[in-house]
């Protein structure tokens, strides 16, 4: 029995996103946001330098970064770091993202990835093998959560043909003051036209093709306010964004990115992100289950 109705369905080809609210209750809610806690309170952070952005003049990446495919990375925010080179509070809260292998490497955020209901969504917007790979515990700190920059999820998780789908989940309500997601709605139609890929592959430098920065038309994004809880399905050409939180209220959120593994469907060996040698994507499996 499919997961989606058809008006959802047709929805998501029209728009390039879907909301599917409650579809995390508040127990696993809690844990994810407990189990992160945990995580950061016991890693050695001594060594870890990496700021994320997504603001293309200070995109770095570095090898810490991009041999994160299968790994438990922490990376903080811009303005976590004060003129002395010294966190301007607690590391809990400077820490902008822990990514990208949360998925194959903690058995809770693991349960919550290979859901079989994530399995069916998938098949039922177009895909027959669905292959996880990647995974984003994203934190959006009070007062100094990032500024996410308009992009197509499909320029960074690049296959030809196209077929990134990105499943999002906020941890706490979602609201414009705090750094809600935004979407274009009908953008996807457009295609992804630019990758961001090393420059050959095993190579430790990135670049975007072409060099050129896209210009984005943002007429029209409608603010995607949402519970916690509720999953958010986006299309891997939806051009997508979200502000700086500004607000004293947290907005953390899990994401995963799914591509086709399918015959004939091509993950390039010079993608930023690869998994080490014995180490592929694995299949999320299709059956309903309607435990949250």
């Amino acid at each position: 029995m499919p997961f989606l109705t058809p008006e959802q369905v047709a929805f998501f080809h029209e728009n390039g996103y879907l909301l599917i609210e409650n579809f995390w209750n508040e127990e696993t809610v809690d844990a994810l946001r407990n189990k992160m806690y945990d995580i950061v309170s016991h890693a050695d952070l001594s060594n870890v330098k990496t700021v994320f952005s997504t603001k293309e003049q200070a995109r770095r990446s570095d090898e810490y970064f991009l041999t994160s495919g299968r790994e438990i990375r922490f990376f903080w925010e811009e303005k976590a770091w004060s003129p002395e080179q010294t966190l301007i509070d607690h590391p809990i809260r400077c820490i902008n993202k822990v990514g990208h292998g949360l998925h194959d490497l903690d058995t809770d955020f693991e349960r919550v990835s290979y859901d079989p209901r994530v399995g069916s969504m998938c098949r039922e917007l177009g895909q027959e093998k669905p292959l996880c790979v990647q995974s984003m515990y994203i934190f959006k700190q009070p007062k100094i959560g990032g500024e996410v920059c308009a992009h197509q999820d499909g320029t960074f998780l690049y296959t030809e043909p196209q077929t990134c789908i990105g499943f999002w989940w906020p941890l706490h309500d979602c609201t414009q003051q705090n750094g809600c997601l935004w979407a274009v709605p009908g953008s996807h139609k457009a295609g992804v036209h630019r990758r961001f890929r090393r420059i050959a592959p095993n190579v430790m430098e990135t670049e975007f093709q072409p060099k050129e920065p896209v210009v984005w038309d943002l007429e029209g994004a409608v603010p995607l306010e949402t519970k916690a809880g509720t999953l958010v399905v986006l299309h891997a050409a939806l051009v997508h964004y979200s502000a700086e939180n500004t607000s004293v209220d947290p907005r953390h959120a899990y994401s995963i990115h799914i591509v086709d593994g399918r015959d004939g469907v091509e993950y390039p060996a010079d993608n930023w992100l690869q998994r080490p040698e014995g180490h592929p994507f694995r299949v999320i499996t299709a059956t309903v289950d309607d435990a949250a």
